[in-house]
């Protein structure tokens, strides 16, 4: 009985799958028959010490941290636009990239809380769970749209989804719901993964939804480059940007994107349905009285509604500006695509501007292509013949998210013959039908209105005073135009007209603003001094600019007097202008019943005086901007990148290496590597300066330099002694 007891004892020791499979079975040596049989009752499984220490975890979220996240976007901007031509195919290899998806937690939680959460805040469990979203999309589990099964819930859901009772969880399955937190990070990871790709390959006529674009920059593009121009054709592609089919989008994406993972993860969120609640017409529901409804007190981290000011400006939001794409689950993915898909349009329309250019000898404007040479100042009268063989033809191109502007300068034969290859190549492309009256071909003179900006031609004579042969000057008459840039009054009118801040057309009149009912004057004349200077940074580019500013402040100022005569019962406007002066800045009488806050603290000195309103006098209003705006504009963000990128490249350093040569110059490099090398040979710092300065290939400009070195002589020779190579190194650079 004993030796089977050694024999068994052996065979244990020396296998260790019997090891694991005991171990995974403990339950068998509690058994008492066991025991009985066998007599192990007091029989204890040997310890065994590793030898080798434990790897770390590769799925602990402290050990896959290595960098920064904007470390990690910042190199894949720099990589993009140091070859911006490739075909990418890695991309997988970002998308594991776990700083990547910190970020994108970090960015999702400013949008959800309000406050920019900082990367040692977040907590371990969040981590872990963003950690098994990750694994989860790289191994195909993630579904778009999950209404019950989260892989990480937002910080500010409390909501426990496995007590739900079947009525609840039938409402959320079948009603239209938010995009889900972690749709949100997987959507913002795939953008800062694809942005910068398509970002290095994008046309520069294209403005609309990408970074360092604004409407601004539109308005100033064709202030600068559209002066001249007879002919223009404005195009509406909006339609495109309700939807478009998944094939045709990602066609687009794969002509630069071959990363299957990348490519599934697009095509699964613009197929997977998106469930909205149906609303039916025919059951119309009873009006029920509003009851009163107590202030209702934020949550710490429930982010704080848009203020009055920034909710009014966006009602101005122009036409071109209003509709934002949303395909599918793409969310904010969803402009890129966009773009990604219009892009074509812009190389085609980028083809067609090289083709239609002919320049004239007499023309001194356009005199050479866009992309070779600077232009002259087309903001500048043009003295060339407006008509005849001797006028350049020429045609240029700028799109705004799906609306676009096409100025000819050439007969309205070209432009017609344009109009007709367009609605070809978009129904080719985007299959969309388009006819001759949604791409109207209007003359300059009638006004061409785009971003609620209008664009007209101002024929200015001045007079031409040039030297002739023999000394004579001759002064005669010229022709020229000039490209107004104007603030359309009407459309202001139109959205002020839907805020409900005027009635009527021919004669406008202010409507009070109730929503500011119960502020008091000090916040209201707050909130729309931020809306006033919104409107006159808005109009800043509009030749208009004092006329519709002072307009609008006419508007809001004739608005809070009948606000403020109705909440104080002064009857009429005049008697508020007369007691809280033009710019509403004196305090008004306050109800009977209510609380003096504000006169209190303003009779203390605990606060200051209530702000007037801006603008009230049209010689307030600032001028017109007219800075000189480049032809060939990029961005500010990518000149750094392009500059960094031309900085590391060594073709550059080599021909500024020549280029200070034949100057006589020596880099900084090399000026260093001297005294580097005249150091090693000789250990004494002071002598080393003196070779340095009977070297006869320095010039005077590096002998200046090095007497600046020859005051450290008087430097204490104890201390000099203690310092180590690094530290005089450090000392001779400075």
């Amino acid at each position: 009985m004993h030796r089977r007891i050694a024999i068994f004892s052996h065979q244990l020791i020396s296998n260790s799958n019997i090891l694991r499979m005991l171990g995974n079975s403990t339950w068998i040596f509690s058994q008492p028959s066991c025991r009985n049989h066998i007599g192990f009752a007091n029989y204890r499984s040997p310890s065994f010490t590793p030898l080798r220490p434990h790897a770390p975890d590769p799925n602990d979220p402290s050990t896959l941290m290595k960098e920064d996240g904007v470390s990690v976007c910042c190199q894949m901007w720099i990589e993009n636009y140091r070859e911006p031509d490739r075909v990418v195919t890695n991309l997988t290899s970002y998308l594991r990239r776990f700083e990547l998806w910190v970020l994108a937690y970090q960015k999702v939680c400013a949008d959800e809380t309000g406050a920019y959460l900082p990367r040692s805040a977040v907590q371990r469990s969040a981590l872990e769970d963003l950690l098994a979203l990750r694994n989860a999309v790289l191994d195909n589990r993630f579904k778009w749209g999950a209404r019950l099964d989260f892989f990480i819930k937002s910080p500010r859901d409390k909501t426990d989804y496995q007590s739900l009772s079947k009525r609840k969880i039938k409402a959320i399955l079948t009603t239209t719901q938010p995009a889900p937190f972690q749709d949100k990070i997987v959507q913002e990871v795939l953008l800062m993964i694809l942005e910068p790709i398509y970002e290095a390959r994008f046309s520069q006529k294209s403005f609309a939804y990408r970074p360092g674009r604004t409407a601004h920059t539109v308005l100033r593009v064709i202030r600068r480059n559209f002066a001249g121009y007879l002919w223009y054709i404005k195009g509406d592609l909006s339609t495109i940007l309700d939807g478009m089919k998944a094939g045709l989008v990602i066609n687009a994406l794969m002509k630069d994107v071959r990363d299957k993972k990348i490519v599934d993860l697009v095509k699964t969120a613009l197929t997977t349905p998106v469930i909205t609640s149906k609303v039916d017409d025919g059951e119309k529901k009873k009006k029920k009285k509003r009851k009163y409804q107590k202030k209702r007190v934020l949550a710490e981290d429930e982010p704080k509604p848009d203020p009055y000011w920034l909710e009014t400006f966006f009602g101005f939001a122009p036409e071109e500006a209003e509709k934002m794409p949303n395909w599918g689950h793409c969310g904010i993915l969803s402009p890129l695509l966009a773009n990604i898909c219009f892009d074509e349009l812009d190389r085609w329309m980028e083809g067609k501007i090289k083709e239609f250019y002919r320049p004239s000898k007499s023309d001194v404007i356009w005199n050479s292509p866009e992309s070779e040479a600077e232009q002259g100042n087309t903001s500048w009268p043009e003295f060339v013949p407006t008509s005849g063989p001797d006028k350049t033809r020429k045609m240029d191109y700028i799109r705004y998210g799906g609306h676009f502007l096409i100025g000819v300068r050439g007969p309205r034969a070209d432009a017609a013959t344009l109009r007709k290859q367009l609605i070809e190549f978009c129904d080719q492309k985007y299959m969309l039908k388009l006819d001759n009256e949604s791409l109207p071909i209007e003359h300059i003179t009638k006004g061409i209105m785009f971003l609620d900006h209008v664009l007209c031609r101002r024929v200015v004579y001045p007079t031409l005073r040039y030297t002739a042969t023999g000394g004579k000057i001759i002064s005669e008459k010229g022709v020229g135009t000039l490209l107004s840039v104007t603030a359309s009054l009407k459309q202001c009118i139109k959205q002020f007209r839907k805020l409900n801040f005027l009635k009527g057309d021919r004669d406008p009149d202010p409507q009070p603003c109730f929503r500011m009912f119960h502020a008091t004057q000090a916040h209201t004349n707050a909130q729309m001094n931020k809306f006033l200077s919104t409107m006159v940074e808005w109009y800043r580019f509009a030749d208009n600019r004092k006329k519709v500013v002072n307009f609008c402040s006419y508007i809001v100022r004739g608005s809070l007097a009948k606000l403020y005569a109705a909440k104080y019962k002064l009857r009429s406007r005049a008697k508020v202008y007369k007691i809280g002066s033009r710019n509403l800045s004196h305090p008004l009488k306050e109800r009977k019943g209510q609380s003096p806050e504000y006169q209190n603290l303003l009779r203390m000195g605990l606060a200051e005086s209530i702000d007037g309103l801006q603008y009230t006098r049209i010689s307030l209003v600032p001028e017109t901007d007219y800075t000189p705006f480049p032809a060939n504009w990029i961005p500010d963000h990518e000149k750094a990148l392009l500059e960094y990128i031309k900085l590391g490249d060594p073709k550059t350093l080599e021909e500024q290496r020549s280029c200070m040569k034949d100057q006589g110059l020596v880099s900084p490099q090399d000026y260093i590597s001297m005294l580097v090398w005249n150091y090693k040979r000789n250990s004494n710092f002071v002598d080393q300066v003196s070779l340095i300065e009977s070297d006869e290939s320095i010039t005077k400009s590096n002998q200046q330099l090095l007497e600046g070195s020859d005051q450290d002589k008087h430097i204490d020779t104890s201390k000099e002694e203690d310092d180590t190579d690094e530290a005089h190194m450090s000392q001779m650079v400075l």
